[in-house]
C-alpha cells in the first residue's frame, strides 16, 4: 500500500510542471463556463425526479390495464361491452365462456421491489463507476468528459424505454422483469454521466469560493430542470390523470344515487379505458421529450467545458487498489459525518416526494391538481437558490444547512394536516421548495471541502475525486432505494389496490404517515449529524490556507528545478533515500490519518 500511494511522489516535479504549465488564465472561473458546467447537470435532475415523483403511479395505476372485458356473442348485436374492475387480471370472456389470461397486474408489492432492488442497484453502480473513472486515463479531450459523452446515447434509449409499456398481453412477470431491467440499464449509464460530472466540479479551475459559484449555477440550473422536468411530464400527464379523477368522481357519485356499484361502473368503462391508453401515450411523449433535452444538454458540456488541474492533483489513473481507496475515503471522519447528515435528510425528503402523488390522489382529495403543486414547490426552490448562495457565504455553510432544513418541517405538518384547500397546499408548497433547494445546494458545497481536507491529510494519495463524489452519490441513491422500498411495501401491507378510485382507511392513514410523521423524524436525526460535522468556517479558510501553502512549493520547486537549483528535498535520489527509510520505520502498511 505504501508504494501505491507514496509512489505518486516519484512524479511530483512531474506533476507541478503540469500544473504550472496548465494553470487557468485569469482569475476565477469564466461565467460561460460556469453556465455550462451547469447546464450539463440538468439531464440527471430532470429524470432522477421524473422518476421519484411520477414512477410509482405510473408503475401502480398505468402500467397495467384494470379492467374485465366481458363479450357474449348469444345476445342481441345492440349490447355494448360489459366491463368491471378486477384486481388481479384482465380475462376475456368468450362465445363459449371460457376465461383467457390477457394481462397481469402491477402490484404494489411488485413495485416495491422494482423500486427498491432498481435504487439498490443505481446505489451498487456508483462506487465501481467512481474507481472505474479513476483507473481510466487521461486523453485529449480530458479524463472526464468522455465518460459523459459515450455514455449519453446509451442513457437517452434507456430513459425512453422506462416508459414505453410494450403490449397489452404482457403477464405481471414480464412486466415486472421489461421495467427491472430497463431501469437497471439506465440508471447504470446515469451513473456513467453523473459521477465524473459531479467530479468534475474540482476541476473548473479557481479557488473554492470559485468553486461554490460554480455550485450554485449547477444546483440552480439542476432546480430548474427538475422544474422543467416535472412540467413535461406533470403537464402532459397531468391531463389524463385528471380525466381519471373526474371519471371516479362521477363513479362515485352515480353510485352513491343508485346504490349499485356495477351500473355505475357499466356506464363509465369506456371513458376509463381510454384515458388509460392515452396515459401510456403520454408518458413516452414526456420520455422523448426529456431524451432530446439530456442530448442537448451534454453536447453544451461537452463544447464548453474543459477541465483544469487542481491544487495537488494530476488527473491520472490511481495507483491504489479499489478497496484500500474505497477504505480512505470512508474512514475520513469529516465524509462520513456529511454523507451520514446527507443520507437521513435525503430519505425524509425522497420519502415525503414518492408519496406526493400517491397522498394528494387518496388522502388529500387533490388528486386533479398534484401536478400544479409540484410545479409550484420546483419554482419555489429554483429561486430560492440565489437566498441559500448569499447565506452561505455570510452566516457559513454549517449553519445555513440548518436553517434550511428546519422550514421543511412547518411545511409537512400543514399539507398532512390540511385537506382539499388548494390555497393553503399551496403556500406550504412554496416553504417545502425553499427547503428542497437548501437540500440540493448546500451538502454539495461542503463536499468539495471535504475532499480538500482529505488532500491536505494525505498528499501522497491524489485523484481519489471521484471515488469521494460516487460514494456521496451512492449514499443518496441507497436512501432513495430505502425509502421507496419501506412506502410501497407498506401500502401492500395496508391493502393499497391499484387502480381503484377509492382506498381503504387503513391506506389513507399509512399514507398520513409516511408523507408527514417519519420523514420529520428522520429529518430531526440528519440534523443531528449535521451538527457533529466537524469543517466549519474557521476549519474551511485553514484548510484553503494549507492547501495554497501546499500549491505555491509546488510551483516554486518547479521553477527552482527550471532554473537548475537543485536542493535536498527535491532531489530524486535524496527523496528516494529519505522515502525508503520511511517505509522501513513506518512498516508496510499505510498511514493515514483522518
Amino acid at each position: 500500500m505504501t508504494e501505491d500511494c507514496a509512489g505518486a511522489h516519484q512524479l511530483s516535479e512531474a506533476s507541478c510542471a503540469k500544473k504550472a504549465d496548465s494553470r487557468q488564465k485569469g482569475p476565477g472561473i469564466p461565467i460561460s463556463r460556469k453556465l455550462c458546467y451547469a447546464i450539463g447537470g440538468m439531464p440527471y435532475q430532470m429524470t432522477l425526479n421524473a422518476k421519484a415523483f411520477f414512477m410509482p403511479i405510473f408503475l401502480l395505476d398505468v402500467v397495467q390495464s384494470v379492467f374485465v372485458f366481458c363479450r357474449t356473442l348469444n345476445i342481441s348485436i345492440g349490447r355494448s361491452l360489459c366491463m368491471s374492475l378486477h384486481r388481479v387480471n384482465l380475462r376475456l370472456i368468450t362465445s363459449k365462456g371460457s376465461k383467457r389470461l390477457m394481462q397481469g397486474q402491477m402490484r404494489a408489492f411488485y413495485v416495491s421491489i422494482i423500486l427498491f432492488l432498481g435504487r439498490a442497484w443505481d446505489a451498487i453502480t456508483d462506487p465501481l463507476v467512481g474507481y472505474a473513472v479513476s483507473k481510466s486515463g487521461r486523453t485529449r479531450i480530458g479524463k472526464l468528459i468522455p465518460w459523459i459523452v459515450y455514455s449519453m446515447p446509451f442513457g437517452v434509449v434507456s430513459y425512453i424505454m422506462v416508459w414505453y409499456t410494450p403490449q397489452d398481453t404482457m403477464s405481471a412477470a414480464s412486466s415486472f422483469c421489461w421495467y427491472f431491467i430497463w431501469s437497471c440499464l439506465f440508471d447504470t449509464f446515469m451513473s456513467c454521466y453523473h459521477v465524473p460530472f459531479s467530479s468534475l466540479n474540482m476541476f473548473l479551475g479557481g479557488d473554492d469560493r470559485d468553486r461554490d459559484s460554480a455550485t450554485g449555477y449547477r444546483m440552480g440550473m439542476e432546480m430548474f430542470a427538475t422544474l422543467l422536468g416535472a412540467a413535461i411530464q406533470g403537464q402532459i400527464v397531468g391531463v389524463y390523470h385528471a380525466k381519471k379523477a373526474h371519471a371516479c368522481s362521477q363513479l362515485n357519485e352515480s353510485a352513491a344515487l343508485t346504490g349499485n356499484y356495477s351500473t355505475a361502473l357499466h356506464n363509465l368503462t369506456s371513458p376509463l379505458s381510454d384515458t388509460l391508453q392515452n396515459t401510456r401515450r403520454a408518458y413516452l411523449i414526456s420520455a422523448l421529450v426529456i431524451g432530446a433535452l439530456y442530448f442537448l444538454c451534454c453536447i453544451v458540456l461537452f463544447l464548453g467545458v474543459k477541465e483544469q488541474l487542481a491544487p495537488l492533483s494530476k488527473l491520472d489513473r490511481i495507483q491504489v487498489p479499489y478497496l484500500t481507496g474505497l477504505k480512505m475515503v470512508v474512514r475520513h471522519t469529516p465524509y462520513l459525518w456529511l454523507v451520514f447528515g446527507f443520507l437521513f435528510s435525503s430519505v425524509a425528503f425522497q420519502m415525503a416526494q414518492g408519496n406526493f402523488a400517491l397522498f394528494c390522489t387518496y388522502a388529500a382529495g387533490m388528486g386533479a391538481y398534484f401536478q400544479h403543486l409540484v410545479l409550484i414547490l420546483l419554482v419555489a426552490a429554483t429561486l430560492s437558490i440565489p437566498l441559500w448562495q448569499m447565506l452561505l457565504v455570510r452566516l457559513g455553510k454549517k449553519t445555513t444547512v440548518f436553517i434550511g432544513l428546519s422550514v421543511y418541517i412547518p411545511a409537512l405538518i400543514i399539507i398532512s394536516v390540511v385537506k382539499s384547500n388548494f390555497p393553503v397546499f399551496a403556500l406550504s408548497g412554496i416553504l417545502a421548495g425553499t427547503s428542497l433547494s437548501s437540500l440540493y445546494l448546500l451538502p454539495w458545497s461542503m463536499l468539495p471541502d471535504v475532499v480538500d481536507d482529505f488532500k491536505i491529510k494525505n498528499p501522497s494519495c491524489t485523484d481519489l475525486e471521484p471515488m469521494f463524489y460516487s460514494c456521496f452519490v451512492f449514499f443518496n441513491k441507497f436512501g432513495g432505494g430505502i425509502s421507496n422500498g419501506i412506502s410501497n411495501l407498506a401500502l401492500h401491507f395496508a391493502g393499497f389496490q391499484s387502480g381503484m378510485c377509492k382506498q381503504d382507511s387503513r391506506v389513507i392513514t399509512t399514507l398520513k404517515v409516511l408523507f408527514a410523521p417519519v420523514p420529520i423524524i428522520l429529518l430531526l436525526m440528519g440534523m443531528v449529524l449535521f451538527y457533529m460535522y466537524p469543517i466549519n468556517e474557521k476549519r474551511r479558510q485553514e484548510i484553503q490556507r494549507e492547501l495554497q501553502k501546499a500549491n505555491n512549493g509546488c510551483e516554486q520547486g518547479y521553477k527552482n528545478n527550471r532554473h537548475g537549483d537543485k536542493t535536498p528535498s527535491k532531489n530524486n535520489r535524496e527523496y528516494k533515500r529519505t522515502r525508503t527509510n520511511k517505509e522501513h520505520l513506518e512498516g508496510p502498511e499505510l498511514q493515514t490519518k483522518d
